[in-house]
Protein backbone atom coordinates (compact mmCIF):
# COMPACT_ATOMS: atom_id res chain seq x y z
CA UNK A 1 0.00 0.00 0.00
CA UNK A 2 1.40 3.48 -1.09
CA UNK A 3 0.17 7.17 -0.18
CA UNK A 4 -0.85 9.57 -2.84
CA UNK A 5 -1.40 13.10 -3.65
CA UNK A 6 -3.84 13.55 -6.04
CA UNK A 7 -3.40 17.07 -7.24
CA UNK A 8 -6.16 18.45 -9.41
CA UNK A 9 -6.22 21.23 -11.94
CA UNK A 10 -8.43 24.10 -12.39
CA UNK A 11 -11.09 22.92 -9.69
CA UNK A 12 -13.41 25.63 -7.87
CA UNK A 13 -11.77 28.49 -9.42
CA UNK A 14 -14.13 31.59 -10.59
CA UNK A 15 -17.23 29.38 -9.74
CA UNK A 16 -16.28 26.68 -12.76
CA UNK A 17 -15.60 23.22 -11.87
CA UNK A 18 -17.00 23.13 -8.56
CA UNK A 19 -15.95 20.14 -6.70
CA UNK A 20 -17.27 19.53 -3.20
CA UNK A 21 -13.97 17.71 -1.09
CA UNK A 22 -16.74 15.25 0.32
CA UNK A 23 -17.75 14.37 -2.86
CA UNK A 24 -14.31 13.86 -4.24
CA UNK A 25 -13.28 11.67 -0.82
CA UNK A 26 -16.40 9.67 -1.40
CA UNK A 27 -15.63 9.27 -5.41
CA UNK A 28 -11.76 8.17 -4.29
CA UNK A 29 -13.14 5.56 -1.45
CA UNK A 30 -15.61 4.13 -4.15
CA UNK A 31 -12.38 3.69 -6.72
CA UNK A 32 -11.39 0.93 -3.54
CA UNK A 33 -8.95 4.00 -2.16
CA UNK A 34 -8.76 4.14 1.82
CA UNK A 35 -7.51 6.64 4.28
CA UNK A 36 -8.85 9.33 1.85
CA UNK A 37 -8.63 12.97 3.37
CA UNK A 38 -8.60 16.49 1.39
CA UNK A 39 -6.69 19.54 1.95
CA UNK A 40 -8.01 23.12 0.93
CA UNK A 41 -11.05 23.12 -1.33
CA UNK A 42 -8.24 23.83 -4.03
CA UNK A 43 -8.07 20.05 -5.23
CA UNK A 44 -5.50 18.02 -3.21
CA UNK A 45 -6.81 14.46 -1.97
CA UNK A 46 -4.73 12.19 0.05
CA UNK A 47 -5.11 8.55 -0.03
CA UNK A 48 -3.59 5.28 0.12
CA UNK A 49 -4.21 2.32 -2.77
CA UNK A 50 -3.10 -1.05 -3.49
CA UNK A 51 -2.59 -1.07 -6.74
CA UNK A 52 -1.68 1.12 -10.03
CA UNK A 53 1.07 3.16 -10.35
CA UNK A 54 0.87 7.42 -10.67
CA UNK A 55 -0.02 7.74 -14.38
CA UNK A 56 -2.65 5.03 -14.07
CA UNK A 57 -4.17 6.68 -10.99
CA UNK A 58 -4.12 10.13 -12.19
CA UNK A 59 -5.95 8.61 -15.45
CA UNK A 60 -8.35 6.62 -13.31
CA UNK A 61 -9.61 9.37 -11.25
CA UNK A 62 -9.66 11.79 -13.82
CA UNK A 63 -12.22 9.83 -15.75
CA UNK A 64 -14.28 9.13 -12.61
CA UNK A 65 -14.45 12.69 -12.07
CA UNK A 66 -15.80 13.57 -15.87
CA UNK A 67 -17.98 10.77 -15.18
CA UNK A 68 -19.73 11.56 -12.00
CA UNK A 69 -19.40 15.54 -12.61
CA UNK A 70 -19.53 16.28 -16.38
CA UNK A 71 -16.65 17.96 -16.75
CA UNK A 72 -12.77 17.01 -17.58
CA UNK A 73 -10.40 18.05 -14.94
CA UNK A 74 -6.59 16.98 -15.27
CA UNK A 75 -4.74 15.44 -12.35
CA UNK A 76 -1.25 14.22 -11.12
CA UNK A 77 -0.53 11.63 -8.77
CA UNK A 78 2.53 11.68 -6.92
CA UNK A 79 3.62 9.69 -3.61
CA UNK A 80 5.06 10.90 -0.60
CA UNK A 81 8.90 10.08 -1.55
CA UNK A 82 8.63 12.36 -4.32
CA UNK A 83 6.80 14.94 -2.62
CA UNK A 84 9.49 14.88 0.07
CA UNK A 85 12.01 15.09 -2.77
CA UNK A 86 10.67 17.99 -4.39
CA UNK A 87 10.45 19.66 -1.00
CA UNK A 88 14.16 18.75 0.09
CA UNK A 89 15.49 19.95 -3.40
CA UNK A 90 14.29 23.65 -3.39
CA UNK A 91 16.78 25.92 -4.97
CA UNK A 92 15.66 28.81 -2.66
CA UNK A 93 15.42 29.30 0.67
CA UNK A 94 12.22 28.29 1.38
CA UNK A 95 12.65 28.82 5.53
CA UNK A 96 13.52 32.34 4.72
CA UNK A 97 11.20 33.49 2.45
CA UNK A 98 6.83 34.10 2.90
CA UNK A 99 5.30 30.71 1.63
CA UNK A 100 3.00 33.33 -1.06
CA UNK A 101 6.57 33.79 -2.36
CA UNK A 102 7.52 30.65 -3.39
CA UNK A 103 5.50 27.96 -5.47
CA UNK A 104 6.33 24.58 -7.40
CA UNK A 105 4.36 23.55 -10.51
CA UNK A 106 3.96 20.07 -10.64
CA UNK A 107 4.14 18.64 -13.96
CA UNK A 108 2.63 15.26 -15.67
CA UNK A 109 6.23 14.66 -17.43
CA UNK A 110 9.55 15.78 -17.00
CA UNK A 111 10.08 18.82 -18.77
CA UNK A 112 13.67 19.77 -20.52
CA UNK A 113 15.37 23.91 -20.06
CA UNK A 114 14.54 24.23 -24.06
CA UNK A 115 10.99 24.76 -23.28
CA UNK A 116 11.94 27.56 -21.19
CA UNK A 117 15.06 28.81 -23.18
CA UNK A 118 13.53 31.82 -24.59
CA UNK A 119 12.98 33.50 -21.31
CA UNK A 120 15.76 36.14 -20.48
CA UNK A 121 15.59 35.64 -16.33
CA UNK A 122 17.14 38.87 -16.36
CA UNK A 123 13.87 40.78 -17.54
CA UNK A 124 11.99 39.63 -14.57
CA UNK A 125 14.33 40.05 -11.73
CA UNK A 126 13.76 39.76 -8.66
CA UNK A 127 11.71 37.07 -9.53
CA UNK A 128 13.34 33.40 -10.75
CA UNK A 129 12.92 30.01 -11.80
CA UNK A 130 14.65 26.81 -11.33
CA UNK A 131 13.54 23.02 -13.17
CA UNK A 132 13.03 20.08 -11.02
CA UNK A 133 12.39 16.70 -11.34
CA UNK A 134 9.48 16.93 -13.16
CA UNK A 135 8.35 20.52 -11.56
CA UNK A 136 9.31 24.15 -11.74
CA UNK A 137 10.15 26.06 -8.62
CA UNK A 138 9.22 29.83 -8.88
CA UNK A 139 10.30 32.61 -6.65
CA UNK A 140 7.70 35.25 -6.83
CA UNK A 141 8.79 38.01 -4.40
CA UNK A 142 5.43 39.96 -4.80
CA UNK A 143 3.15 36.78 -4.83
CA UNK A 144 1.86 34.78 -7.97
CA UNK A 145 -1.17 37.37 -8.64
CA UNK A 146 1.23 40.03 -9.47
CA UNK A 147 3.91 37.74 -10.97
CA UNK A 148 4.61 38.47 -14.78
CA UNK A 149 6.82 35.65 -14.51
CA UNK A 150 4.08 33.47 -13.80
CA UNK A 151 2.07 34.24 -16.92
CA UNK A 152 5.38 33.61 -19.13
CA UNK A 153 6.02 30.37 -17.51
CA UNK A 154 2.49 29.20 -18.33
CA UNK A 155 1.90 30.11 -21.73
CA UNK A 156 1.56 27.65 -24.57
CA UNK A 157 3.99 25.95 -26.06
CA UNK A 158 6.00 25.35 -23.01
CA UNK A 159 3.22 23.77 -21.31
CA UNK A 160 2.27 21.78 -24.63
CA UNK A 161 1.38 18.03 -24.02
CA UNK A 162 1.68 18.07 -20.18
CA UNK A 163 -0.37 18.73 -17.31
CA UNK A 164 0.64 21.97 -15.16
CA UNK A 165 -0.55 22.70 -11.45
CA UNK A 166 0.71 24.88 -9.05
CA UNK A 167 0.82 24.89 -5.57
CA UNK A 168 2.33 27.27 -3.21
CA UNK A 169 5.21 26.38 -0.41
CA UNK A 170 2.57 25.86 2.43
CA UNK A 171 0.71 23.59 0.34
CA UNK A 172 3.69 22.04 -1.06
CA UNK A 173 5.31 21.44 3.01
CA UNK A 174 1.15 20.00 3.95
CA UNK A 175 1.21 17.45 0.90
CA UNK A 176 4.79 16.03 2.30
CA UNK A 177 3.12 15.88 6.12
CA UNK A 178 -0.14 14.36 4.75
CA UNK A 179 1.72 11.71 3.03
CA UNK A 180 4.11 10.55 5.53
CA UNK A 181 4.21 7.03 6.46
CA UNK A 182 2.01 6.95 9.88
CA UNK A 183 0.32 10.71 9.02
Amino acid sequence: MTTYAALLRGINVGGSKKLPMADLRTLLTGLGHTGVRTHLQSGQAVFTAGHGDEESLAAELSRAIEERFGFPVDVIVRDHAYLKAVAEACPFPAADLAPKQLHVTYFSAPVTPDRFADIDPAVHLPEEFRLGDRCLYLYAPEGLGRSKLAEVLSRRPRTKSLIATSRNWNTVVKLVELTAPGA
